[in-house]
């Protein structure tokens, strides 16, 4: 295929690309938007494909490595429950992180093949933006394990410090930039593969501070360092969808984490730092767990209050999306519309583990939009509400982000489910929510615990109904 042939197709694919991320901005054109961003990847993987057919053993390695990421992306994607979606996007931006250091190490040890330049004489420009795509693939690499692992429960979801952990952040990417410096100016071999290493250790050291309450921040932030890397390394190929996909991957998710941040009053530039202002310090309100009493009930007390309710607000959370209790919550409601009793949902910016991941669960069980409100949305009728059913939501229901300077949430705007006249909270225990700490919630005048399984429990309450 003819470069300007391919370039035709390329701008063909980005345009796809960004009709896509206008489609995904709204539940209802979110399959549209689905579709143009898989008819926009599959022009751009043809074009790639077609533009090497005139070397035989290229083409052959390209339709064999095609097949083999093709078959293991579609098994995962058939495998992988709902519940696992945040680990899945956390491992999945490592592989664009990786592939970007890949792509960057093969282009340094052969640039004739990418018309760069020789070994030792390779073009300013393109070890400029080979060194930033190697540098940002790293960092996006090692970070998204240590995402994947605090989400998957292998590493602890608690902030991780150590004195003296910012000033060490600092000088490492001072020399991040000193050895690009040091690698565009002599070339040499041993500046490349210690900026890899030095790039990977970044990545570990600026999540492991982060909390619990902060990973959907922070998988949109790795989802934005891997667009960069992306960029970068189409800037150093020449490929002109590369660096459309990778800006447009970027930009979005760091608007996507600086909106997040705003509504979580978290600094943008504190978590991107690593959690920078964080706190290890427990909450009174943990030290004070064990001396305070709780009300618990059973399915027959909450459906009695809710049977003779007029108003039902529904806060789901990463509890629902473990027990998979979306379709029982759906039944539910369903039962409660019958009785004339106005039900709605209400959605915490990070409630889950991943941006949206409540939509998504709830769009899975065909709950109509114009019943899901988001926390500005919704806060102020809470009080006036009579029931506030929270399934599974924890840190974002906490009332200690208000009243506990202490507790690493302090500042975080929440829920205001307290507010209710009565609270069903649905848990399986009180052990503490992914940030690690105690729940005020619970020990509320006008909560009543219900301590089962969240599927279980919501198909005991609509059977009592």
């Amino acid at each position: 295929m003819s470069a300007n042939l391919s370039a035709i197709f390329y701008l063909i694919s980005g345009i796809l690309f960004i009709l896509a991320l206008r489609g995904l901005s709204s539940p209802e054109t979110s399959r549209q938007g689905n579709f143009f961003g898989v008819l926009g990847m599959v022009i751009a993987i043809t074009v790639t494909f077609l533009s090497i057919g005139n070397y035989s053993s290229g083409f052959i390695y390209v339709l064999i490595f095609l097949l083999i990421g093709g078959l293991i992306g579609t098994f995962i994607a058939y495998k992988i429950p709902m519940t696992a979606m945040p680990e899945l996007v956390a491992g999945f931006h490592s592989l664009v992180g990786l592939a970007a250091v890949f792509v960057a190490i093969a282009a340094f040890l052969n640039p004739e093949a990418f018309n760069l330049g020789t070994i030792g004489n390779i073009n300013l420009g393109s070890l400029i933006e080979m060194s930033i795509g190697a540098a940002v693939g790293a960092i996006t690499f090692s970070g998204s394990i240590i995402a994947f692992l605090k989400l998957q429960g292998i590493m602890s979801g608690a902030p991780i410090t150590f004195k003296g952990q910012h000033p060490l952040n600092a000088l490492i990417l001072i020399s991040i930039v000193v050895l690009t410096y040091l690698l565009c100016s002599t070339q040499s071999s041993n500046f490349f593969w210690i900026l890899l290493a030095v790039s990977f250790l970044i990545g570990f050291l600026l999540i492991v501070p982060i909390g619990g309450a902060d990973m959907p921040v922070v998988i949109s932030m790795l989802n934005s360092y891997s667009g960069w890397a992306a960029a970068g390394i189409g800037f150093t190929l020449e490929n002109s969808a590369l660096i459309i996909t990778g800006a447009l991957v970027g930009s979005s998710g760091a608007i996507l984490s600086y909106i997040m941040c705003k509504s979580m009053n978290r600094s943008f530039f504190s978590v991107i730092l690593g959690g920078f202002g964080t706190t290890d310090q427990i909450s009174s309100s943990s030290q004070n767990k064990e001396q305070r009493p709780v009300k618990s009930g059973s399915a027959e007390d909450g459906a009695f209050l809710m049977k003779n309710a007029s108003s039902v607000i529904i806060v789901p959370g990463y509890g629902m999306a473990v027990a998979q209790a979306q379709h029982a919550l759906r039944e539910m409601v369903d039962t409660l519309k019958k009785n004339d009793i106005k039900v709605t949902y209400a959605i915490h910016p990070v409630a889950g583990r991943m941006p949206g991941h409540m939509n998504v669960l709830l769009a899975e069980a065909n709950v109509p939009y114009d019943e899901v409100f988001e926390l500005e949305e919704i806060n102020n009728d809470f009080a006036n509400a009579d029931v506030a059913y929270v399934i599974g939501a924890n840190d974002v229901t906490n009332p200690a982000a208000k009243t506990d300077p202490q507790s690493p949430i302090y500042g975080m705007p929440i829920l205001d489910v307290e507010k209710c006249k009565s609270v069903l909270f649905v848990k399986r225990s009180l052990s503490p929510g992914y940030a690690g700490i105690d729940n005020d919630l619970f020990y509320k005048e006008n909560t009543l615990m219900l301590f089962a399984d969240a599927k279980k429990m919501t198909e005991d309450i609509t059977k009592n109904l």
